[in-house]
């Protein structure tokens, strides 16, 4: 599934035209019974949707609508998600804050309580575990989702790390939401319709900022999705600090929420949801959250962030606090304050490109025909009309109007290095 969402969506709506349905069940749905189901499952399958595995889930790939329109309809007026395959999670105690700091390269003191950032968690030598958004609700109290495909290790890394902080006396300890659903509602109407769901004033709500409140009935927690920095680019284009993450799910680039809520309220949050909307918002699955989250130029980890990537290669600079870059104290630190003083080898850019679409570890040549990078997402922009890619090159070469060949079964196709985001973004801020 690594950066193959969209390419997949194609695959079996080309099969199911085709009448080869029996390929398709036995080559994408033989381990169905071996797969978790969100609350939502039955309701996915009644709307049309095409299940697949995903992180050990059966979720939506696509609906009854193409993925092209899917995408096109989520800009135009929005999208509604089923993400409840990430986890969720609480630290509480009066230690919560400095244990965090000890696993991630973000300033989770420096945050306000009620307001959140996106941030990774690094490995030794100063790669990436997994990024996660993480709130601070209360000084005693955070509330962090990580990827679905991340669970597992991220819980054994985080619990591990956690026993011994408490063998010496820290005051730290976890809650894993799994009784709690995740739905992320994206698009310029998403704020209009929840509205109608909810007392709080929304228009108060800014991007990162966290409240729990009633929901048509049911008491959530409400994020403004979509992490902003005032420095997401630099002068020549490159994402040296745009610093924005994404599981396939989550930002869309458009304004919109992260909605948890007891697993019991989802199915009726989701349906409210859908006819406060007129019609007007679907449900949409992971084929057009992938096409979305590239033309953003946001990152899926798994392919364009990985264990060997460091923050600073994948531009996520402005992540680190000034005060983190200054005492360090997070695992890596060595490795990325010497890649923040010195300069990464790496740097991830954006591109566009003629002939066939790129695709994940398509080689990226320089006019010579030297090899100088791979790409690490690709696909066709529903919005541009016109391939887009991102992927990781040799420093020196990552500045915009650099003229470059990508490789595709073969043969050289014509590409440049570009700004990112493709599509612009509508995030929601003061």
């Amino acid at each position: 599934m690594r950066g193959g969402l969209w390419q997949l969506g194609q695959s079996i709506t080309r099969r199911l035209a085709n009448g080869d349905k029996k390929a398709v069940a036995r080559r994408y749905f033989s381990a169905e019974a071996e797969l978790k189901k969100t609350v939502l499952y039955d309701f996915h399958v009644a709307h049309g949707g095409k299940m697949v595995p995903f992180a050990g889930w059966s979720m939506p790939i696509q609906y009854k609508d193409s993925i092209m329109d899917s995408t096109l309809n989520c800009r135009e007026n929005g999208s509604l998600f089923d993400v409840s395959h990430m986890c969720g999670l609480s630290l509480k105690g009066k230690d919560s804050v400095s244990f965090l700091e000890k696993l991630v390269v973000a300033d989770v003191a420096g945050l306000a309580p009620g307001t959140g950032s996106l941030t990774v968690f690094t490995n030794e030598k100063g790669g990436a575990i997994d990024d996660s958004v993480i709130t601070k609700v209360t000084d005693n109290h955070i509330y962090l989702v990580v990827n679905a495909g991340c669970r597992d290790k991220d819980l054994a890394h985080i619990e591990e790390h956690m026993k011994a902080f408490k063998a010496k006396g820290g005051d730290v300890s976890w809650h894993i939401h799994d009784e709690r659903s995740l739905l992320a509602l994206q698009g310029p109407l998403a704020a209009p319709v929840l509205q109608h769901l909810t007392k709080e004033d929304l228009s108060k709500l800014y991007f990162g900022q966290f409240r729990v409140l009633d929901i048509n009935g049911s008491q959530c927690f409400l994020t403004r999705t979509g992490v902003y920095h005032d420095k997401m680019l630099n002068p020549n284009g490159s994402m040296h600090n745009n610093a924005i993450f994404a599981e396939t799910f989550r930002y869309t680039g458009e304004d919109g929420f992260e909605i948890s809520v007891p697993s019991e309220n989802a199915l009726d949050l989701a349906k409210a949801i859908l006819e406060k909307s007129e019609g007007k918002i679907r449900l949409t699955g992971l084929g057009a959250r992938d096409s979305l989250r590239l033309e953003a130029g946001l990152c899926l980890y798994g392919n364009d962030m990985e264990q060997h990537i460091t923050p600073i290669e994948a531009g996520l600079t402005w992540a680190i606090g000034k005060r983190r870059r200054a005492e360090g104290g997070f695992l890596g630190a060595e490795v990325i304050l010497k890649q923040l003083e010195e300069g990464p080898k790496i740097r991830r850019v954006g591109f566009f490109s003629s002939g066939p679409p790129p695709r994940s570890h398509s080689e990226i040549q320089d006019e010579g025909g030297n090899n100088i990078g791979e790409v690490t997402s690709g696909g066709f922009s529903p919005c541009l009309k016109k391939n887009i890619a991102m992927g990781y090159v040799k420093s020196g070469l990552h500045k915009a109007g650099t003229k470059v060949k990508i490789i595709i079964r073969g043969k050289a196709n014509e590409g440049v290095v570009t700004k990112v985001p493709f599509v612009p973004t509508k995030y929601y801020k003061p």
